[in-house]
């Protein structure tokens, strides 16, 4: 039967006394079986005839049974409202009309239904993200929330996100009307005090050390307010320099790096020289020292010396002068090679030619052999005799002078 034939629905068809039921149900059999029943709730209902019901009116004890019977059913389902379940992770918190009475834990939870009691649900679990100085990618800038006054007077730019938990439903609820904003203006605070007090080349370079600094800054600022908000974590997304003046900042660091590099030079030029340097300082005024103590020993040597000597000398003066004379001689002819006697009057000169003396002698003594003495040269035999004759020949010269006088 198809639903535009006009018996679809009226219990015609195949549908009989004793037949099958391969239709549709008779839809105005339902509707009378559903109000005969209704009528039964409320009352017993009277027939006038065999085939003609008639209606007759309630009474009172059927009234209030089926009003409590409804009563009944909307109390227990109002009830029933007031179950709800609270999973791990999540903090349940009671509201009394509206303010708060009670903070549950995970499982199946029960209050009173609304508009006595209320709900509301908290994930503790959840860790939500405020994105600081950029939204959505870095390329995406805030430059009113990213651009910052350094402590040298530079600006620079710089984005971060913060990653925070719930760690008190109740402040997080009743504190806080917009949790994420009050997180941005705490961790843009934080982090502009910071910057502020940090060099410009330790804020592009130690990104992330300015970021863990501003971190327990933010949370005091947090728990200040007391918004049960937890900082759990803090990321830089980018360190640089405004895009103005990006191609001049690339020039001062290239010049800071040819600086460094010009330092470390000087640095390892002056390692090695000046410990040369002051090694050879260190010799000098050790050889300063040993001079020094050696002319010290030598001066009071020679003054105990002296001190001998004139002891000596006062007791016998001529010995002691002859003796000064020949030491004094030996001391000064074995230092030379050359040696010139001139006697007064005589005109006669001396030479003795020790240097070749010595000359000749040296390898006799380095070989230990004998060897005949050399023959003295023919210009310095006559030299040789005159001078064991000298004084005689003063003598006889004088008495020569004296004879003509």
């Amino acid at each position: 039967m198809s639903l535009n034939d006009p018996g679809w629905g009226r219990g015609g068809g195949s549908r009989g006394p004793g037949g099958s039921n391969q239709g549709p149900p008779d839809l105005d059999e339902l509707w009378r079986n559903f109000n005969r029943r209704l009528q039964e709730l409320f009352g017993r209902r009277g027939r006038t005839g065999p085939s003609e019901p008639g209606p007759r009116i309630p009474r009172p004890a059927d009234l209030s049974r089926g009003a409590a019977l409804i009563a009944g059913i909307v109390a227990a389902i109002w009830l029933a409202s007031g179950f709800y379940i609270v999973v791990e992770g999540q903090r349940g918190v009671g509201l009394t009309f509206g303010k708060f009475s009670e903070e549950t834990g995970p499982g199946l939870r029960w209050r009173l239904p609304w508009p006595i009691q209320s709900h509301e649900i908290v994930n503790m679990a959840q860790v939500r993200s405020v994105e600081v100085g950029y939204r959505g990618s870095i390329k995406t800038k805030v430059p009113k929330e990213s651009l910052m006054l350094t402590d040298d007077e530079n600006i620079v730019d710089i984005q971060m996100a913060v990653q925070y938990v719930v760690k008190d439903a109740k402040d997080y609820l009743f504190n806080v009307r917009r949790p994420d904003e009050s997180v941005l203006q705490a961790a843009e605070t934080a982090l502009r005090e910071v910057v502020g007090k940090s060099k410009m080349d330790f804020v592009l370079n130690q990104g992330q050390r300015v970021v863990e600094d501003a971190a327990p800054i933010m949370q005091a600022i947090l728990d200040r307010y007391g918004t049960g908000i937890l900082i759990s974590r803090v990321n830089v997304q980018n360190a640089q320099p405004p895009e103005q003046v990006q191609a001049a900042f690339d020039d001062a660091q290239k010049a800071g790096q040819d600086r460094e590099r010009l330092k470390n030079e000087g640095e390892a030029y002056f390692n090695d020289v000046v410990p040369k340097a002051r090694g050879v300082a260190q010799r000098l005024l050790l050889e300063a020292e040993g001079y020094r103590a050696r002319v010290i020993a030598t001066a009071e040597g020679d003054a105990v010396r002296f001190r001998q000597v004139l002891a000596e000398y006062a007791k016998a003066p001529a010995v002691t002068r002859e003796r000064i004379y020949i030491e004094t001689m030996q001391q000064i002819l074995s230092s030379t090679s050359k040696i010139v006697m001139d006697y007064k009057g005589g005109g006669n000169l001396l030479y003795l030619p020790l240097d070749k003396l010595m000359q000749q002698a040296a390898p006799a003594i380095d070989n230990l052999a004998p060897q005949p003495a050399p023959t003295p040269p023919a210009a310095a035999t006559p030299p040789a005799a005159p001078a064991e004759a000298s004084p005689r020949s003063r003598e006889s010269l004088r008495a020569r002078e004296r004879g003509e006088r």
